[in-house]
């Protein structure tokens, strides 16, 4: 019998790309194309649909073409997606009517001080899941209604579709306007309860419905491809953390993964049932397969954690690569009492500040570039302390053990001390590519090509393993970190853009 494979389109911050995976859920091949970050203003993050379409179609024949494969030895295409990111198009033509507003984008800090000050803080969280801030979808439609020359008139006619990046592709792919659940609940318009747009928020962010996708569970058939992948079925639609979350096979309540990347992101499973956090965590959508009960995640997301170690490298120039960072940081024995709390754009979970910015604290002349370092990578493994103590209080569910992936657990220095500081084993799987996978899983699920988790899991193995090392000064330099954070807030003036 021929062998057949999956493909998974991983549209991402940085980059679009697209991997072919086997029934073992070995990469068959991989193809990349980066794309251009558009700065209209400080503060302001913004990239090209048409260009992340046609880079999209780009790696996905590239990749096709490399694995020496047919379109039809495809069964089935899936999608995992930078989340929040939203777009707008002509319903009849496809032409985006402005560039796609970013995930990281601030412009609309204003507009959500506005929305908490009326409504108040738990208004959106006790619905959605999700605080108001500019992090989400939600108050990026609200600003392009209110800012693009005549685009709520269009939308309330009909005539102009909203998405996000999941909703952008399918549309391309299928034609059909269509959002899985979790992309949907990254929007602060989505009923976490119900499945469905709630009309509430909706009225409360002066959103038209009309403009809005169905919204559809994360693995199912949405439909037949067109042009180049004519035939193949687009099967599975997840945002990129989800989809690491599915990828890393962590089914069951309790298990967590965290994506170390741009920023990072630490999701733990929470079973059948969501449960808003008292302790500035996200609550979410973690997969609904086909007509299953969906299951539901807590979310800590930090803004800021290999973008600090690119910040050191391009604005400050102390190293030539990222991975020479790790070789600086062993230069020295500790940080020299210095802490880096990088709230470039504010600090995400589970502090929820956009006035924060960013600090170096405990400097003093003994400091050198090695301690820098070091406390470049240390503000990673203590912004994730902080979540996890978060995600526990919430649950009542304590960490055994963490599942990471993304480019930084290839520092063994910093995913060591991730270890040191959790006091949990870190491990890291072979295929370290786990968005994409997940996204290939779900698609796969949606048409049969894989049984169900069981096989999935069975897919799953460790690669690598740090285990705690248990130093007394961990508990000190914690709360030096939080020493640090506490010197963040407050920064921003009234008139501050």
């Amino acid at each position: 019998m021929k062998e057949r494979y999956v493909a998974a389109i991983d549209q991402g911050t940085a980059s679009s790309r697209c991997l072919i995976f086997d029934r073992s859920g070995n990469i068959v091949s991989v193809a990349q194309k980066e794309h251009r970050h558009i700065y209209p203003r400080p503060g302001w993050v913004e990239h090209d649909p048409l260009e992340l379409w046609v880079n999209v179609e780009e790696v996905t024949a590239r990749a096709i073409a490399d694995a020496r494969l047919q379109p039809s030895d495809l069964v089935a295409l899936g999608i995992a997606n930078q989340r929040e990111t939203t777009v707008v198009w002509n319903r009849e033509t496809g032409q985006p009517l402005h560039n796609a507003i970013n995930w990281q984008d601030m412009r609309t800090d204003h507009l959500v001080r506005e929305l908490n000050a009326q409504f108040g803080p738990e208004y959106f969280r006790s619905r959605s899941g999700l605080p108001a801030t500019t992090y989400f979808s939600g108050p990026k439609l609200r600003w392009l209604l209110d800012n693009v020359t005549g685009l709520r008139a269009r939308a309330e006619a009909g005539e102009v579709l909203f998405g996000t990046i999941d909703s952008w592709l399918i549309w391309r792919l299928t034609g059909r306007h269509l959002t899985d659940v979790t992309n949907a609940s990254r929007t602060l318009m989505m009923s976490l309860e119900r499945l469905d747009w709630d009309n509430e928020l909706l009225t409360a962010l002066d959103v038209p419905r009309v403009m809005l996708p169905e919204i559809r569970s994360s693995a199912e058939v949405y439909g037949e491809a067109r042009g180049a992948l004519a035939g193949i079925p687009v099967a599975g639609a997840l945002g990129d953390q989800q989809a690491a979350l599915f990828g890393q096979a962590c089914f069951s309540p309790g298990e967590a993964k965290c994506t170390y990347g741009t920023g990072s992101f630490l999701l733990m499973n929470m079973g059948e049932r969501p449960v808003v956090s008292a302790s500035g965590l996200l609550t979410t959508l973690a997969a609904r397969v086909g007509d299953e009960p969906p299951t539901y995640a807590f979310e800590g997301s930090i803004a800021i954690t290999g973008a600090l170690v690119r910040w050191f490298r391009d604005n400050l120039g102390l190293i030539g690569s990222a991975p020479e960072i790790e070789t600086l940081a062993r230069t020295v024995d500790d940080n020299g009492g210095c802490y880096f709390v990088p709230a470039f754009s504010g600090l995400f979970a589970p502090h929820w500040r956009a006035d924060a910015r960013g600090v170096i604290a405990g400097l003093t002349g003994y400091i050198t570039k090695g301690h820098l370092a070091r406390a470049v990578l240390e503000a990673t493994a203590w912004q994730t302390r902080e979540v996890v103590e978060a995600m526990i209080t919430d649950s009542g569910i304590g960490l055994q053990t963490l599942r990471v992936d993304g480019g930084m657990t290839a520092n063994n220095l910093l995913m060591q001390f991730l270890a040191d500081v959790l006091d949990v084993s870190v491990v890291r799987p072979i295929v370290n590519e786990t968005v994409s996978l997940g996204a290939a899983y779900a698609a796969g699920l949606a048409v049969g090509f894989w049984s169900g988790r069981d096989e999935l899991r069975a897919n799953w193995h460790m690669a690598a393993q740090w285990t705690p090392e248990h130093t007394p000064e961990i508990e000190r330099g914690y709360r030096k970190w939080r020493k640090a954070v506490a010197r963040t807030t407050d920064w921003l003036d009234e008139d501050d853009e």
